[in-house]
């Protein structure tokens, strides 16, 4: 391995070829100079060969140790780079014939670009070198997370930026983020139809991995401001993955149906997915505290991070494998198995190289990347044959309670009819007979010698029998209003006529009607919807219109029934028309045969209009 890195305009050769690294704990001396007696010591050791430096699941300081050396023929400005989170980076130079080393730049990932040394995603921390000029550069590094994962280069400026710019569209990014998010929105439109929550965790899941993606290379630091910034690295990258497979068990609950089929693998994936929640809070507000005592607080932290981590995996192929071997949610459990899988193998991948199992990167950006695209690619469709399930169970079970509703709306006016042609045999046949008795006993000889023994008691006597009279009408009346002509013995227009009948004997107001052939042969049921509904119009009529005249008409068209009733009366307003009995009645009728009321009223008259379809 070369020990000296010649810098030119473009270096694209891989930097762990040249530089030496060392890790030391955090409670050791951060000088140049410690490191520098690390190095004289034999301490450092070559990196890598052609692969990042991964240290994995690690808590330590690391140190860099690079000769370069300016081959350009001018003054250059160089620098070098670390593209992944670091909570603080110095670099440090001792140029030729020095003694001493100099801080030349320091930056925190924990400050968006714009506010960097350098402004850019990365850590960039410059510095210059005259044409043919040797330095020895020590690079420290100082994170936390226990994930020490150090992508770095050494390059110019112009060669950086001219990288940068395409950085986006070479590894993908941007049509990657793009259907993250449309996949989001997506889901969201399903909610607004189905009110489904499995779409809202959809929603959360997307978002928190993307949030995560976009922190592994940066990207957060170009596109949010300060505030957003800090505080997505306040809750911690790795805490994003954490709720993102949170919110991923409560998908796989809803979309596998746990609650009802296994409750109590439903119980321990809420337990686990609260507990991962609750973790993620308690981490955020003892993270900067664990920072500065470096002890082993911080250590519990991030290994209880990944022992949460690795229990939601392994819950969720428990779910899946429960569900498999049962034959009631065996296909969707399938369904749902594709889904797992490739998200679970672009997860395994990137989790084996975040704890320095593995240095694998088969894939660019990662393979958590293209795992989360796949994923989101099946389960959109996935869910898209949910919605459109949900749709048919919608409609099946609209249909269900509009047919339940029916029966009870017809089981309900089979009861009012019942009633009403009780009402009308009681007083036909018992208070009728009565009536008639009393005006018969009233006309007797022992009766009409004492009204007539006085004047005044001849007049009260007198009137008494027109009361009589009247009331022994008005019961004949409406006995026959609410009983319409029984079976066989005469059909709507029958009734309807003999109706007319009963009402013309008091010679206000003239009652005429009029039916079209063929009414007669309509179904029974609709037959008598049809009485109830004239029968009510007429009375309303009769005894509140004023009227001298009204006009029945029953006309058959070919879809409806038309029920017409028209009077010169004084009219009402149509403002007020739910105010009465008669009419709700009328209108009730008239809705649950899916039919049409129109009412027009004015001073010199009042027409009401029902139609009620024939094919309902």
């Amino acid at each position: 391995m070369a020990d000296t890195l010649y810098l030119q305009q473009s270096n694209g050769a891989h930097l762990s070829e040249t530089y030496r690294y060392c890790a030391t704990p955090f409670s050791a001396p951060a000088t140049p100079r410690y490191a520098d007696s690390l190095w004289q010591a034999g301490q450092f050791q070559p990196g890598p060969w052609h692969q990042t430096l991964n240290l994995g699941f690690a808590h330590r300081r690391v140190w860099l140790r690079l000769v370069v050396v300016n081959t350009l023929p001018e003054r250059t400005r160089f620098l070098w780079s670390i593209y992944n989170y670091t909570d603080s980076v110095m670099l440090y130079c001792r140029r030729q014939g020095k003694q001493q080393f100099q801080q030349v730049a320091a930056a925190s990932s924990g400050v968006p670009a714009e506010k960097r040394v350098f402004p850019a995603r990365s850590l960039c921390l410059p510095f210059t070198l005259a044409a043919g000029e040797t330095a020895e550069l020590y690079l420290r590094i100082d994170h936390h997370a226990g994930a020490l994962y150090l992508p770095t280069d050494v390059t110019t400026a112009e060669d950086f930026l001219a990288w940068e710019v395409t950085y986006v569209f070479t590894k993908n990014w941007i049509w990657l983020i793009g259907f993250y998010l449309g996949s989001a929105l997506f889901n969201l439109v399903l909610f607004a139809f189905l009110r489904d929550r499995i779409h809202i965790w959809y929603v959360l899941y997307v978002l928190c991995t993307t949030i995560f993606l976009l922190m592994e290379d940066g990207i957060d630091a170009l596109l949010l401001p300060t505030v957003p910034y800090q505080v997505l690295w306040r809750i911690g990258q790795y805490n994003f993955m954490l709720l993102a497979v949170a919110c991923g068990v409560f998908i796989m609950q809803l979309f596998l149906r746990l609650r009802t089929d296994w409750p109590r693998l439903h119980r321990a994936g809420n337990w686990l997915a609260g507990a991962a929640v609750v973790f993620v809070g308690i981490y955020a507000l003892l993270y900067p505290a664990a920072i500065k005592t470096r002890g082993t607080s911080l250590l519990l932290l991030n290994s209880a991070r990944e022992l949460l981590l690795v229990a939601v995996f392994v819950y969720g192929w428990v779910v899946l494998l429960a569900t498999l071997l049962t034959k009631r949610r065996r296909r969707l459990a399938a369904y749902y198995g594709l889904t797992y899988f490739f998200f679970f193998m672009g997860f395994i991948l990137f989790w084996l190289n975040h704890i320095g199992l593995t240095n694998l990167h088969l894939m660019q950006p990662n393979a958590l990347a293209w795992g989360l695209f796949f994923e989101l690619l099946v389960l959109s469709a996935l869910l898209t044959g949910r919605f459109r399930h949900t749709l048919r169970q919608n409609a099946h079970l609209r249909i269900r309670q509009l047919r339940q509703r029916n029966t009870q709306s017809a089981r309900l006016i089979a009861a009012q009819d019942e009633e009403r042609e009780q009402l009308a045999r009681e007083l036909h046949d018992a208070l009728g007979p009565n009536l008639a008795a009393l005006h018969l006993a009233w006309q007797g000889r022992a009766v009409q010698e004492a009204i007539n023994s006085s004047p005044e008691a001849a007049a009260a006597g007198r009137h008494t029998e027109l009361l009589l009279r009247h009331l022994r009408d008005e019961v004949r009346t409406f006995s026959h209003a609410i009983l319409p002509a029984e079976p066989g013995l005469g059909g709507l227009c029958d009734s309807i006529a003999a109706l007319a009948e009963l009402l013309n004997l008091y010679g206000n107001p003239t009652v005429q009607t009029y039916c079209d052939k063929g009414v007669e042969q309509l179904p029974q049921p609709l037959q008598l919807a049809a009485y109830r509904i004239t029968a009510e119009l007429l009375n309303n009529a009769v005894r509140h219109a004023r009227a001298t005249e009204v006009h029945v008409q029953l006309l058959l068209h070919p879809e409806a029934l038309e029920i017409l009733v028209d009077d010169n009366g004084n009219g009402f307003d149509k403002a007020h028309t739910s105010a009465g009995i008669g009419l709700r009645g009328v209108r009730a009728r008239t809705e649950y045969l899916r039919g049409q009321v129109h009412i027009d009223s004015s001073a010199t008259g009042t027409c009401i209009i029902v139609r009620l379809p024939l094919r309902e």
